[in-house]
């Protein structure tokens, strides 16, 4: 049988690895100075923890596994299960014995999860990073897979809008280090929530807003056919035209809203909220062109309740590559309240995607082993093993090649490695106490005194 990856999955090559590391490091630095601390979570939660977050379509994405207790079942039992089991592939999971479990969805539930578990421990507010993998039963397409990487900063515990002129601060500093040109697009559920009051149509708010949050993808055509087609009546669509012919003044956007907004509290929370975030950035030295407010933004999931962002590079068409949110009822839902929360995501694999494009990974994002010696076979085989040691020691990558053969093909070896240097220990230099090695990307060979060469 012909091996294959399951779809939406990748392998990494060295090369891959090594970039990837190289973005993850600078995230976790800035993570680290912005006062964020790790944590871990499961690869893998209860159903019941993460469904009902998310919304209906992102509900439909979560990665459904096998209950644990088939394992623990009786043999003569497993063979039932593992045959109802095969009659539920062909209709939706729904038997208690198939699935009381998934893999994580994103890496702020589960933070949830364990904020509602450990209040008891923790310093409020509390800050934490998180950069492991996730799962979603989407459909695989560019910058999109099944499997991937997120990488969260989430400040619980303080209502403080400061945490989102921070945030907005992290992303930007991240993204600079990265060499990553973005804009910053935000907005505030509370603004959505006070569109939907002015239209008339509270009750259908999360239709409203998971409609609107496709507006990049399907147009001001695709959202307001799907909108009616969701029930919201014209005469309230047409009250919500002006959201489609914004200026590029978010001050002026907002002021506009205020107007609009009159007696509607929920509403005028949202702008005075978001007006107090926007002008704090851009007294902190933002330039209003990498932070956009966007009245269109809705990031439809059900948990946020204040401030959302979602970043874009500018340079390349690649969807979002970094969002989040506030949500302070989150804890909630897991039997402890009043735990207000904020945070914000990287999207790695987009990252990368992004880099590479535009050709950003500096050489030192390369994984390639400094120094490759050549295997002349007999007694010089111990005296090389001696320096490579030497050499490891002082935190330089080295290796010998492991057989005596033609030194043309160590010399292919190395070249196919991408190894910038062979070195060549003989009899002659052992006994003047020198070492030779050839420079493969300048073409030069030299050789030096141990000394040196160790320096």
């Amino acid at each position: 049988m012909k091996p294959s990856l399951a779809k939406g999955t990748r392998d990494f090559t060295a090369l891959e690895v090594a970039r990837r590391r190289f973005i993850i490091n600078i995230l976790q630095k800035n993570f680290e100075l912005f006062g964020f601390q790790p944590l871990e979570t499961p690869s893998f939660e209860n159903l019941s923890t993460l469904t009902g977050k998310y919304g209906e379509e992102g509900d439909r994405l979560i990665f459904k596994i096998l209950n644990s207790s088939i394992n623990e079942a009786k043999e003569d039992k497993k063979n039932t299960m593992l045959l109802d089991f095969q009659k539920a592939l062909d209709k939706p999971f729904s038997s208690e014995n198939i699935t009381d479990k998934a893999l994580r969805y994103d890496l702020t539930v589960p933070f949830a999860r364990f904020v509602a578990m450990n209040h008891n421990q923790l310093t409020f507010p509390f800050k934490r990073y998180q950069i492991q993998p996730v799962w979603r039963a989407d459909r695989p397409q560019k910058g999109r897979y099944r499997e991937f990487y997120q990488c969260d900063a989430d400040v619980v515990g303080s209502e403080s809008l400061l945490q989102e002129v921070d945030l907005v601060q992290l992303y930007l500093k991240s993204f600079a280090e990265l060499g990553v040109s973005v804009t910053i697009h935000i907005n505030n559920r509370k603004i959505l929530s006070g569109l939907a009051e002015f239209a008339g149509i509270t009750d259908k708010l999360i239709d409203f807003t998971v409609a609107l949050d496709k507006l990049d993808k399907i147009g001001k055509d695709g959202v307001v056919k799907e909108l009616l087609e969701r029930g919201i009546a014209q005469e309230s669509i047409d009250k919500l035209d002006f959201l489609f012919t914004q200026s590029n003044d978010a001050l002026e956007n907002l002021l506009q809203l205020k107007e609009k907004f009159a007696g509607n509290e929920i509403g005028l929370k949202g702008v005075e909220e978001l007006e107090m975030v926007i002008t704090q950035s851009l007294n902190l030295g933002v330039d209003i062109q990498n932070l956009v407010f966007d009245i269109t933004l809705a990031r439809g999931l059900d948990y946020y309740t204040g401030a959302i962002f979602e970043v874009k590079a500018d340079e390349v068409q690649m969807g979002s590559i970094g969002g989040g949110g506030r949500y302070d009822n989150l804890t909630e839902v897991f039997g402890v309240k009043n735990i207000p929360g904020i945070g914000i995501s990287f999207g790695l694999d987009r990252i990368y995607l992004v880099m590479e494009e535009l050709g950003l990974f500096p050489e030192e994002a390369t994984s390639k082993v400094e120094y490759l010696f050549a295997n002349f076979g007999g007694n010089e085989i111990l005296e090389a093993l001696k320096l490579i040691r030497q050499l490891r020691e002082k935190g330089i990558s080295a290796e010998i090649y492991p057989e005596a053969a033609k030194i043309g093909k160590q010399f292919t070896y190395a070249e196919k490695k991408g190894i910038k240097n062979l070195v060549f220990l003989g009899e002659e230099e052992i006994k003047n106490g020198n070492v030779t090695y050839k420079d493969l990307e300048a073409g030069e060979q030299k050789t030096v005194s141990l000394e040196e060469f160790l320096g």
